[in-house]
């Protein structure tokens, strides 16, 4: 007993040391970040106050501008230049030269970085939400959840775990190499690109960026053009952060523009992000098919929401409301079918359909309102349409939910939360992605019959399974084609940075966030080295130097079962012979050296 208490009061010791040392306020310095042209003060200048009619369709490179306004009111932001192919070049010819320098930062900079990064963030949440809100539609609280939450998780786990996961890692060498030491390295591939989406846009510029900074690379990222006003700002809080710790300049490029804009990022960087629709990835690895660059597609996804019989119907009623209408459906993992148990079907639509009935959308920054606009122009048309579709097939509106005071400019910016029930696959509703506050619900009878018909889709992002058993919702989601899966709970898996995103199918391949998203934006090298130099190296054996002796072959053969049979009577009559030979060699040898 002596011997253990000097032990537990070190251990004790140690743990109160810990302790106070965590109540020292780390020394993080603050940034200032010019927000002049984001804050609306209402006293906008006639430039920038008019309701925006933006012109349909596709808008052509050769326009040159890049208009933005607030989806939510129409009201107009500005504009941004739609960079050429040689400007792009430049700007990525600039973030090679920073990179250089930036690979040799050590990682306590790099966390410095960081920690910048997220006291700026946490110090300033409403505002980024708000710039959030403005470009694509989203309430205050959809744009924490998604934007200021995520971010922060993604930065605290880089800060606790980053540099582990990017030191070398150490690997058996096999029988044959057990004398040499065999390590992974991760070094920066060099200039990474990202054209990314406007779903999330703080989030999804920061979460490329601090992988590829981290791990030692530049970035270069193209914002969409529907989310360039706030990305183009967040750039501004990247470009403070960067110079607070002595960064090189140039390191983080945000670049705007439209299709050529994205072609010529391609075409110049060492790697590519991106996160779109499948139409646009397939023309994206076309084009890096050209330089062979390593890709990471995501491509979105029809996640399946699955409810067994044995659940807490009202608990599961309010997630599954979530995860419809979160950011008015514009999820790539929100859930977009529903499957639910034929004993609680009716249950679960009777509760469902009470929440929703008390849902409201309206511009979100002009009243309390529950779910936001539709960012992109038209697409309120297309999910009619998909609606439209069901009906035409059987499928029934269970209910809406209503509008707020919307300016009248603004009126197809929007779409009413929507429950639909008998719906079945030949809908397209339940084939094609909406992107929208789309509830189609639909009955299963077996376990079987969900997992076939969570299956039946050509994506495969993520999937949703409740159960009142774990163990049944883990086999469910288990034989489920996807690459995320949520146990009793919804997107989960996002907020957990420590794991791999990305799906297969038409919802992409490679993976961004966690271990694997890190290291994929490094040169995996491969590195073995002898473990006891200079005593122990490697020597070729004489019976297979050249030129071979007549032996040579049986040597080998002997060798070979030395090493790797099964049964340990045969390795070690093999291993006698290996050494018979190479003594039977170096007595030869031996005598023709004394002739």
């Amino acid at each position: 007993m002596a011997f253990w208490w000097p032990l537990l009061v070190l251990a004790f010791a140690y743990a109160i040391c810990r302790f106070l040392f965590m109540l020292i306020p780390p020394n993080v310095p603050s940034i200032d970040v010019d927000v002049s042209d984001v804050l609306d003060d209402g006293n906008q200048t006639q430039d920038n106050s008019f309701i925006y009619i933006p012109s349909r369709g596709r808008t052509p490179q050769a326009d040159r501008k890049l208009k933005c306004y607030e989806p939510a009111t129409m009201k107009y932001l500005g504009y941004y230049p739609a960079l050429t192919p040689e400007e792009v070049k430049e700007r990525v010819a600039h973030a090679r030269k920073a990179q250089k320098i930036w690979a040799k930062s050590s990682f306590k900079q790099r966390r410095q970085f960081l920690r910048i990064l997220l006291n700026y963030i946490i110090k300033h949440q409403q505002l980024i939400c708000e710039v959030s809100s403005r470009d694509t539609g989203k309430t205050m609280v959809d744009a924490s959840l998604g934007e200021i939450m995520t971010t922060c998780e993604k930065i605290t786990w880089l800060l606790s775990e980053g540099e582990r996961w990017l030191k070398p890692e150490y690997r058996s060498s096999g029988r044959s190499m057990f004398y040499k030491k065999s390590k992974v390295e991760f070094h920066p591939l060099g200039v990474i690109g990202a054209i990314v989406s406007w779903n999330y846009p703080f989030h999804n510029i920061f979460n490329p960026m601090l992988a590829a900074v981290f791990s030692g690379n530049s970035i270069v990222i193209k914002v969409s053009e529907h989310a360039s006003w706030s990305g183009c700002f967040y750039f501004q809080i990247i470009q403070s952060a960067l110079a607070a710790v002595g960064a090189p300049e140039n390191l983080v490029e945000v670049i705007t523009g439209f299709a050529e804009t994205g072609e010529a990022l391609v075409s110049s960087v060492d790697k590519m992000i991106f996160v779109g629709s499948p139409g646009v990835g397939k023309m994206i690895m076309r084009n890096a098919s050209e330089t062979l660059i390593p890709v990471t597609l995501e491509l979105g996804g029809k996640d399946a929401f699955i409810v067994c019989e044995d659940v807490d119907v009202d608990h599961v009623a309010h997630i599954a409301v979530r995860a419809a209408l979160q950011s008015s459906g514009q999820n790539c993992a929100g859930a977009e079918r529903f499957y639910v148990h034929r004993d609680i079907y009716s249950s679960f639509v009777s509760k469902v359909t009470k929440i929703v009935k008390s849902v409201s959308a309206g511009p979100p920054l002009a009243g309390k309102y529950d779910m936001g606009a539709l960012c992109l122009q038209e697409h309120s048309e297309k999910l009619e349409s998909l609606v439209n579709d069901a009906l035409d097939k059987g499928a029934k509106i269970v209910v809406r939910g209503s509008f707020g005071n919307i300016n009248e400019g603004a009126l197809d910016q929007f779409f009413p939360p929507t429950v639909i029930e008998n719906v079945d696959h030949t809908m397209k509703l339940m084939q094609e992605e909406a992107f929208g506050p789309i509830m189609p619900i639909m009955k299963f009878s077996t376990d079987e019959e969900a997992v076939k018909l969570a299956n039946d889709s050509n994506y495969g992002l993520g999937c949703a399974v409740f159960s009142g058993s774990q163990r049944r919702a883990r086999e469910i989601a288990s034989q489920i084609h996807c690459g995320v899966a949520a146990i009793n709970d919804f997107a989960s898996n996002y907020m957990c940075q420590s794991l791999p995103f990305g799906g297969v199918k038409d919802s992409g391949f490679g993976r961004f966030a966690g271990v694997e998203g890190l290291r994929a934006c490094c040169l995996v090298k491969s590195v073995v080295e002898d473990r006891w130099w200079p005593l122990v190296k490697t020597k070729i054996p004489k019976p297979i130097q050249y030129p071979v002796a007549e032996n040579s072959f049986e040597f080998q053969e002997s060798l070979v079962e030395g090493l790797y049979s099964l049964n340990i009577w045969e390795r070690l009559r093999a291993l006698v012979n290996v050494v018979k030979i190479l003594m039977e060699h170096n007595s030869h040898a031996n005598s023709k050296r004394h002739d």
